[in-house]
């Protein structure tokens, strides 16, 4: 799914889509119904510290037409999506905003999707 996402988006994001391509090449994916609990997926409810800040958030990873940025739900399809989708406690990624500012971010938890998150 995700790398259809990825390969719709290739005329309308290139980058996005390219950097997203790029996470995927990298992931091991796991046979059906097998999934990683300390990995960041659809539905994940993930808290992470912006090392230049040393602010902390929680969002849900979410499907794109799922996002809603009042409830803290931010789809796999941003930059910040791209960047978390994969990633688990105590790993950090450097990650390019909308503006062109660099960041880096550490996961510091990954929660197990909420039912209707993942079914969502």
């Amino acid at each position: 799914m995700l790398s259809r996402i990825a390969a719709g988006a290739a005329n309308t994001m290139p980058d996005l889509a390219a950097e997203l391509t790029h996470e995927l090449d990298r992931a091991r994916i796991l046979p059906e119904g097998r999934v990683s609990h300390d990995h960041a997926r659809i539905g994940s409810q993930i808290v992470y510290r912006d090392e230049t800040t040393k602010r902390e958030s929680t969002i849900t990873l979410v499907w794109p037409e799922h996002a809603d940025i009042e409830k803290n739900r931010v789809s796999v399809m941003t930059p910040i999506g791209v960047a978390l989708i994969g990633m688990a406690a105590e790993r950090s990624i450097d990650w390019t905003t909308r503006s062109g500012d660099v960041k880096r971010l550490t996961v510091l938890e990954v929660r197990e999707p909420v039912e209707e998150e993942a079914a969502s």
